[in-house]
């Protein structure tokens, strides 16, 4: 499993590494049932704390990617592709909402907001 952590990132380093294990998930580059590095050598071969790693683990776990077997290891879980979907569209949706709350602070009303949107989309030919 190959991960890049970017110290000077804004996201944080669990996060980081949650989001590299679901994009591989998805991507079938983790297969169902396959073992994730432990703990302590993926806290290792990255050069972070192991309570980062075990943060990053706990969260997929909460949203189902992975599954953890005491004393056996961290397991990525066999999931449909609606899980996939469904985390993916949550993650977006969390991206329109913060876009959406900056500008309103910068005071943008609702049809402005809408007008934006559009005059991206239009540009991205969707």
């Amino acid at each position: 499993m190959q991960l890049q952590i970017i110290t000077s990132s804004m996201t944080p380093i669990y996060e980081q590494i949650a989001d590299q294990i679901r994009v591989q998930i998805k991507e079938q580059i983790l297969k169902p049932q396959e073992l994730l590095p432990s703990v302590r050598s993926c806290a290792r071969d990255c050069h972070i704390s192991g309570l980062t790693v075990k943060k990053a683990y706990d969260l997929l776990e909460s949203e189902g990617f992975v599954q953890t077997v005491q004393g056996k290891g961290t397991y990525v879980s066999a999931i449909s592709e609606n899980l996939v979907r469904e985390e993916l569209q949550k993650q977006v949706e969390e991206a329109f909402e913060s876009a959406i709350e900056k500008a309103r602070r910068l005071g943008f009303d609702t049809e402005q907001i809408l007008e934006l949107v559009n005059l991206l989309l239009e540009g991205d030919n969707v």
